[in-house]
């Protein structure tokens, strides 16, 4: 009896730790396969190539631990990224263009918030609507053209942001890791942050507590359009050019990596340090899928299988504690 039950609190473990132990497995049967997986190099450039998803991703997790989407997060990284193209173009200093660029990201995600809490208005209709208007503005601003940064002294020092190197490591690397930690830090282990999970978890006996949710609604999507700037701004800067189209299908990542990583669609429940590991998972694959130069079409379905793998191990508990 006593095998038994330490067997099924075992595998509750596991499946508790599902997006960590995915992680572990294909790390170690694809670097069996492919030794060249596990090096540094490669290692490092699979951290660089996630840092935007990443990025993305803990925004959309401080919409979701409210049970809301944000679907403009892609729109916001492509227009916010166009500007800052034409302001590095015109050498603008680059402690001008970066703050410009954030307070704008931040003040698109802002009138999401404002539609979700004032306007009573769903989140994902709210979101879609940013999205189409956001792109149509990308579009008129570029003209459906690249906007390139130029070859001044300006350009290579916002090139940094998505190309440089800090102690060896690719500065995208030390951006994804600050931005983790302000937001593990800040769900953790502030009032704020307490909130939201309150919010996600129950609105209707947080707003009577006294806790003001439309505020906390608008807070959390102006954090997504901050923290879209800010790849916004990393794509850019790697490129040295803004793409009109930049930022397609990214919030369907981002999602996939907030799913992956154990954070309930449901709301009140997540890490922000899963997200991590989520956005790792999806990364990992995708390299790793490269590396066996398996076609980028089959990468659509084992993505779409991961993801669906995780939510039916997340609705498999939500019955269990249920």
């Amino acid at each position: 009896m006593t095998t038994e039950k330490n067997t099924f609190q075992f595998g509750k473990f596991l499946l508790e730790q599902r997006s960590i132990v995915a992680l572990l497995v294909l790390i170690a049967i694809v670097s069996a396969i492919n030794p060249d997986f596990f090096s540094v190099d490669n290692i490092l450039n699979i951290l660089r190539q996630t840092s935007v998803n990443a990025v993305i991703a803990v925004g959309m997790t401080f919409v979701i631990l409210i049970a809301g989407i944000d679907l403009s997060v892609g729109s916001i990284l492509a227009l916010t990224g166009a500007i800052a193209a034409s302001l590095v173009g015109a050498e603008y200093p680059i402690l001008l263009v970066v703050p410009a660029t954030l307070l704008l990201g931040t003040l698109l995600g802002s009138i999401s918030g404002v539609i979700v809490a004032k306007g009573k208005v769903q989140s994902f209709i709210a979101t879609l609507v940013t999205m189409t208007l956001l792109r149509g503005v990308t579009m008129v601003y570029t003209d459906g053209r690249p906007i390139s940064t130029g070859f001044s002294d300006t350009a290579d020092s916002f090139a940094y942001l998505g190309t440089g190197y800090l102690f060896g490591i690719p500065f995208p690397i030390w951006l994804m890791a600050i931005v983790f930690l302000v937001a593990w830090y800040v769900l953790k282990h502030t009032q704020i942050g307490r909130y939201i999970y309150a919010l996600g978890g129950n609105e209707a006996a947080t707003q009577l507590s006294g806790i003001n949710v439309n505020k906390i609604k608008v807070f959390v999507f102006a954090v997504s359009g901050f923290l879209s700037a800010l790849a916004g701004l990393i794509v850019t800067a790697r490129l040295s050019s803004a793409q009109p189209t930049a930022g397609v299908s990214y919030e369907l990542d981002a999602i996939a990596a907030v799913v992956v990583g154990g954070t309930s669609l449901m709301g009140g429940k997540g890490r922000v340090m899963g997200t991590l590991i989520g956005a790792l998972i999806i990364g990992f694959l995708n390299n790793a899928l490269n590396l066996l130069d398996i076609s980028s079409y089959y990468q659509m379905i084992a993505k779409a299988l991961v993801i669906l793998v995780a939510v039916l191990a997340d609705n498999y508990l939500g019955t269990k504690k249920s």
